[in-house]
């Protein structure tokens, strides 16, 4: 039995990559999916050019390519996995890591999970192309170099030789990696049994391209790479108004764990026998419990990051169902986002009125350390539903120029092109499209709407937007609040048409202006005859007639839920103001019996947190 315990390990290894890969697209199919949708891989030479202008443009073009399929989180998934088990395979090899100790090369890949699972909302700040897979494909390259090195003659200087090549030719396709295998090369040579003199050569020389290469290349080379980022190209910033060094955790880790197994390097017998057996098996379990708490511990679990990315995916599928199945079931106070696309469906289901109370309120600020800005995660969408092309067009063409042009962004300038009746500029940002992989499918449909207004209007997708075009369209600052900004737009819609009078009504009951209100209340009243009012405009409407008595309401056929609700609702509010309460303590104290409904919304709801 003894013979084959040296197997058990490799066996923790592959178990434990499946296992991670599983959780992966369990827990992470919808950030996965969002990452290919932020990612912009093209099938032209010109694209590959383009990645080669800065250090490292080698691996941003092959990270890019393996993160396009993410657009099937299990292909994608699956792909990241492959790439884990080589490396943990390469790591045991190229260190001569004993087969009884392989659980060990668990530590770097559950540093290169945690890289992607921790991100948070930096997903929409970072410029790195294809971040999710950066990472792995760097360190294998690496540990790739390192095993060729350990192979390599010691005969007439080709280990020096193949340090300086390293970084000559490595630094500008692979760059902060290539650095790294050459820094590795030059330890594990002191490590390996050569005269002093080529130990001292490897290392002088070897030190010398390390730092004279980034160099030379920032200075003749490469003009778009700072001068402080020159050494790190190839790994993700976090910076945004300041640094947030908190984030770069798991590559310092990484970095750590290879660098010492260049320090410990040294050739060994992979199959060495195991001593005491129960002690080696306590010792496999302690690393793999440790590996995995770690992990688990450090996993971005925050609800509505996730509530969120999952209404995002179901809105680029028009499935307005799912968008509101999301909202029913949050197990915390919800972001203005989840709301604001909650509420979106809902109207596109023409069940606002209805149902905007019904799933809960508040102003949770997104839990992340950097300030978030509605617009990067979904201000573009809202705003092109909500009939504002213009706007999204030109956020999409901002957030390009600073974050990099991502497919998303792209098919959001089609959308507003089209709607727009830009044929000409539409079919440009098609034909882009159409030289991606998995967004071909999407731009050869919409072509077919491009020069004809009249499909346009009829589409699914966009011909509710069209009907909301109709306002005198100019550009102005929205200081990048979203929410504020969209709602005080739709009060200056009117029309007679029931859909766009009902955006402008929800404007007004937002805004909570009791003027505004029966001003959109009476034009959207027009274009209900004959059909029942919405429970929550009748409750806004019965609510203003009583706080100002300025609009006789006696003659208003109220549901008699409306009046019994908005009775209990005063009273309860008197019974806890006599008992001493505060807003916050009624607030929480009446959510579970008027939180559905406006009374709540007006009274108890307020100073919400724009962002």
């Amino acid at each position: 039995m003894k013979k084959n315990l040296h197997l058990l390990p490799l066996v923790i290894v592959a178990a434990a990559i499946l296992a991670a890969a599983v959780a992966l697209l369990t827990y992470e199919n919808d950030l996965l999916w969002k990452a290919q949708e932020l990612n912009l891989f093209l099938y032209t030479g010109n694209f590959l050019k383009e990645q080669m202008v800065v250090p490292g443009g080698l691996l941003t073009w092959a990270s890019t390519w393996c993160t396009q399929f993410f657009y099937h989180p299990w292909v994608g998934g699956s792909l990241l996995a492959l790439l884990w088990v080589a490396l943990a395979a390469l790591t045991v090899k190229t260190f001569s890591i004993p087969y009884k100790w392989a659980s060990l090369a668990l530590v770097p890949l559950a540093l290169l999970l945690l890289s992607d699972v921790t991100l948070d909302y930096w997903i929409y700040y970072l410029k790195l192309r294809g971040a999710f897979f950066a990472a792995t494909l760097g360190t294998l390259f690496a540990v790739a170099m390192v095993w060729v090195f350990i192979h390599t003659t010691h005969k007439y200087f080709i280990n020096m030789l193949l340090i300086m090549l390293t970084v000559v030719v490595g630094y500008p396709l692979m760059g902060f990696y290539a650095l790294l295998a050459a820094a590795l090369m030059i330890i594990v040579a002191w490590r390996q049994d050569m005269p002093i003199m080529r130990k001292t050569l490897c290392g002088v020389v070897g030190l010398l391209v390390l730092l004279a290469v980034p160099l030379v290349c920032y200075r003749y080379v490469y003009n778009q790479t700072s001068i402080v980022n020159v050494w790190w190209a190839g790994l993700p910033l976090f910076q945004y108004v300041e640094e947030y060094s908190a984030y770069y955790l798991p590559y310092y880790g990484l970095v750590a764990f290879y660098v010492a197994a260049a320090v410990t390097y040294k050739k060994r017998n992979a199959k060495m026998p195991v001593a005491k057996v129960a002690l080696w098996a306590a010792a496999q379990c302690g690393i793999v419990a440790v590996v995995v708490a770690a992990v688990a511990h450090f996993w971005y679990k925050d609800s509505n990051y996730h509530k969120e990315l999952a209404m995002m995916r179901a809105v680029e599928q028009l499935d307005w169902e799912k968008v509101v199945d999301e909202a029913k079931n949050l197990d915390d106070e919800p972001t203005r986002a989840i709301l604001m696309m909650k509420n979106l469906a809902l109207y596109r289901l023409g069940r606002l009125g209805d149902e905007m109370y019904q799933y809960g309120n508040g102003s949770k600020k997104p839990a992340t350390p950097i300030t978030v800005r509605m617009m990067q995660v979904v201000g573009r969408t809202l705003y092109f539903n909500y009939g504002l092309a213009n706007y999204s067009y030109r956020w999409c063409m901002e957030d390009g120029v600073e974050f990099g042009w991502r497919a998303e962004y792209l098919k959001d300038m089609a959308r507003c092109c089209i709607v727009n009746g830009e044929w000409k500029l539409a079919r440009k940002y098609i034909n882009i499209l159409k030289d991606t992989k998995y967004h071909k499918e999407w731009a050869v449909e919409h072509e077919k709407l491009v020069g004809n207004m009249a499909a346009v209007k009829k589409s699914k997708e966009l011909g509710p937007v069209t009907k909301l075009m109709n306002y005198t369209d100019m550009l102005n600052s929205d200081n990048s609040i979203v929410e504020q900004f969209l709602m005080r737009h739709l009060l200056t819609l009117d029309s007679n048409d029931n859909f766009v009078q009902e955006a402008a009504l929800h404007g007004a009951l937002w805004s909570k202006d009791i003027a505004n209100f029966w001003m959109k209340f009476f034009r959207y009243s027009e274009t209900m005859k004959g059909k029942h009012m919405p429970i929550h405009y009748q409750e806004a409407a019965y609510l203003y007639g009583h706080l100002e008595n300025k609009v006789d309401i006696s003659k208003m056929p109220f549901d008699k839920e409306v009046v019994n609700t908005f009775n209990n609702f005063m009273e309860r509010s008197k019974q806890l103001g006599s008992r001493g309460y505060t807003e916050d303590m009624m607030k929480e104290s009446m959510r579970a019996e008027f939180g559905h409904t406006f009374y709540y919304e007006y009274f108890l709801n307020r100073n919400q947190q724009l962002y």
